[in-house]
C-alpha cells in the first residue's frame, strides 16, 4: 500500500487587502504620505463597510504519496506560493490543514534561509544545522554540494555578494544534497541559466527515484510533463483541475490562451 506522506484537507487562506497599520510616533514624510494615500484608497469614514479580506486560498483538497513529484501550476497570484509557504509552515491556514510526514526541505525564493554576512561555506553549514544534520554529516556532503552549485571558487565569499544565479545554485545543491523528505520548490529555479535547470530537474528526478517528494511550482510546462506524476492546476485559490501532467497543462494553456487579449483580437 502507498504512503501518503503529505495530506491537505479544505485548507483555506484568508488575507486582508488592507492590513491595519500601527501607529507611528512622529513619522517621517514617506510614511505620513504612504498613511494619507492608504485612508485615501480605502475611503475616510467607510473602511468598516468595505469587504476588506480575501481569500487566496480556498477548500483545497488533495493527498501526496512517498517519491511522486507533484507540479503545481497556475496563474500568478493563483495561490501556488501560498500553498508552498504553509506546507513549509512560514505561514498557518486560516482554515483547514495541511499535514507533512517527515522532514521537509523549501527553495522558495533566492537567498531564503541564508545569512548574507555569512559566506558560502558557512550557509552550507548553517541549513544543515536548521534542518537537524550533524556537522560531520554536512562535512561528508560539502564536497557534493559545492561541486553541483558550481561555485567552488567563491565558496569562502559572503553570499551578499552572489549574483541571483549563484544564489540559486548554492540553495538548490543545499536542499537537494540535505535529509529531507520532502522538497518544496517555487519558480526561483527559472533564475538559473538553462543547463542549471536542466541539471536540477535530473537531480530531482533521481531524489524521487531515491523515495523522495517533490512539490514543485512551474510555468514550465513542459517541466511539468516531463517530470510530475500529477499536476495540480489552482485557479483563484480553488483546485480547478487535477490529474494526469499533460491533460491538466493543456487544460490550462487553453484556458490561458482563451484569457489572452490577443486570443479576441
Amino acid at each position: 500500500m502507498s504512503e501518503v506522506v503529505i495530506r491537505i484537507n479544505d485548507l483555506g487562506k484568508q488575507y486582508s487587502r488592507n492590513p491595519v497599520r500601527s501607529y507611528i510616533p512622529n513619522p517621517t514624510l514617506r510614511e505620513a504620505l504612504s498613511g494619507l494615500i492608504d485612508r485615501s484608497r480605502r475611503g475616510v469614514g467607510n473602511s468598516g463597510s468595505q469587504d476588506t479580506t480575501f481569500w487566496a486560498l480556498r477548500e483545497v483538497t488533495f493527498d501526496v504519496e512517498r517519491g511522486q513529484t507533484i507540479g503545481i501550476i497556475g496563474s500568478n497570484g493563483a495561490g501556488k506560493s501560498t500553498l508552498l509557504k504553509i506546507l513549509a509552515c512560514i505561514i498557518l491556514p486560516t482554515e483547514g490543514y495541511a499535514q507533512v510526514q517527515g522532514q521537509a526541505g523549501s527553495l522558495l525564493q533566492i537567498g531564503l534561509g541564508f545569512h548574507p554576512d555569512l559566506t558560502g561555506r558557512e550557509n552550507v553549514y548553517l541549513n544543515g544545522a536548521v534542518l537537524g544534520m550533524k556537522r560531520a554529516t554536512v562535512a561528508e556532503r560539502f564536497d557534493a554540494i559545492a561541486a553541483f552549485s558550481e561555485i567552488e571558487d567563491f565558496i569562502d565569499t559572503p553570499v551578499k555578494r552572489y549574483s541571483h544565479g549563484m544564489y540559486v545554485r548554492l540553495a538548490f545543491s543545499v536542499a537537494a544534497h540535505m535529509e529531507q523528505d520532502v522538497l518544496l520548490i517555487d519558480e526561483v529555479l527559472a533564475a538559473g541559466d538553462l543547463r542549471f535547470q536542466q541539471k536540477s530537474f535530473e537531480k530531482i528526478r533521481a531524489m524521487t527515484s531515491g523515495g523522495k517528494t517533490v512539490l514543485i511550482v512551474s510555468h514550465a510546462m513542459n517541466k511539468v510533463r516531463e517530470l510530475a506524476d500529477r499536476a495540480i492546476w489552482i485557479d483563484g485559490g480553488r483546485i480547478r483541475s487535477m490529474g494526469e501532467p499533460d491533460r491538466v497543462c493543456r487544460e490550462y494553456e487553453e484556458a490561458s490562451l482563451k484569457r489572452s487579449p490577443t486570443a479576441a483580437a
